[in-house]
């Protein structure tokens, strides 16, 4: 059952509208075949010229769908083999942020990203992709791995950002972030990060510091969340949708300052509509950057991060 958000309320009445005739339909008694695929069509037509203008606020609430494919589906539908690997071999194993050894086709990989979880005790046990530092610490491990045995690195990211709580910081959770933001960069293998959902905070930089990154045509990547940014500058939440706005968040704004390399296009209505072919789609554009990064030495992969990063913001 699809799950609607407060701007798509129209989309949701034609739908119901649907469904209602085609229960009546199922009866036999009259056929109503021609107003169904009118309404169905223009179902579809309203559903495309909506999400053709979402605001970045609404791009935001699609990021959040819970209905979006998390790092378990990606993985499934992405690579051929997945054997994970778990702790930071320090203090413990964070769920926020999984990752281990892959393989896509002929091609060996590490890949680590953030998982959300899509019900209520899935969502708890994996703190909503919230990493604490031990979760960092297993991604740091993880990428040295990548660099020991030459696995290029692919890394999918969709966290609100790093857990603000206590124990994380008792933890040393921003050492934590600087260190795998680091390593990163340090890389001397290929590393394609994908922003699949929303990429927040340190929390998202961690793990998308790469010589390429992706991002969805509905994801968002922001320093604060629109809510963080319009209680400080405003004092008030509900001031959120004028903070996406100003903090120019949507894949369109950062492919045009150079934060991100390459936008891959969703389904219409969004990833969350059709999971498969999101999937697939981001698949084929992390296989293409792939086959384009292997060809560079350690040195070039290490000096193409360098020039990536020098030329954000730079129009």
């Amino acid at each position: 059952m699809t799950s609607y958000l407060e701007f798509e309320k129209p989309i949701a009445a034609l739908d119901a509208r649907i469904a209602e005739l085609r229960e009546t339909a199922d009866t036999g008694e009259i056929d109503i075949d021609s107003e169904i695929e009118r309404l169905a069509a223009k179902s579809r037509k309203l559903l495309a010229s909506t999400y053709a203008g979402l605001t970045p606020w609404q791009k935001t609430l699609v990021a959040r769908h819970p209905a979006r494919p998390h790092f378990k589906h990606y993985v499934a539908g992405m690579f051929d083999e997945f054997l994970p690997l778990a702790g930071d071999r320090a203090f413990g194993d964070d769920k926020a942020i999984m990752g281990g050894f892959a393989r896509m086709g002929e091609q060996r990989l590490v890949v680590i990203g953030h998982e959300k979880g899509d019900t209520t005790e899935s969502r708890i046990r994996h703190n909503f992709g919230m990493g604490k530092p031990e979760g960092y610490r297993k991604a740091i491990r993880l990428m040295d791995l990548a660099d020991r045995f030459g696995l290029p690195v692919v890394t999918l990211v969709d966290t609100s950002g790093a857990f603000p709580g206590v124990q994380a910081e008792e933890r040393g959770q921003a050492e934590a972030i600087a260190r795998s933001t680091e390593r990163c960069l340090s890389l001397g293998v290929p590393m394609v990060s994908a922003i699949v959902g929303e990429g927040g905070s340190g929390g998202a930089v961690a793990l998308a510091s790469a010589e390429r990154v992706l991002m969805f045509e509905h994801a968002v990547y922001s320093v604060i969340s629109p809510e963080g940014c319009a209680s400080i500058l405003w004092r008030t939440a509900d001031r959120a949708a004028d903070a996406a706005e100003a903090m120019q968040v949507t894949a369109a704004d950062l492919k045009r300052l150079n934060v991100i390399d390459r936008i891959v296009k969703e389904p219409v209505g969004g990833a969350h509509r059709d999971s498969a072919q999101a999937i697939q789609e981001l698949a084929k554009a992390v296989r293409e950057e792939l086959e384009t990064l292997k060809k560079l030495s350690p040195l070039e992969l290490r000096a193409a991060r360098e020039a990536r990063f020098l030329a954000i913001g730079a129009l």
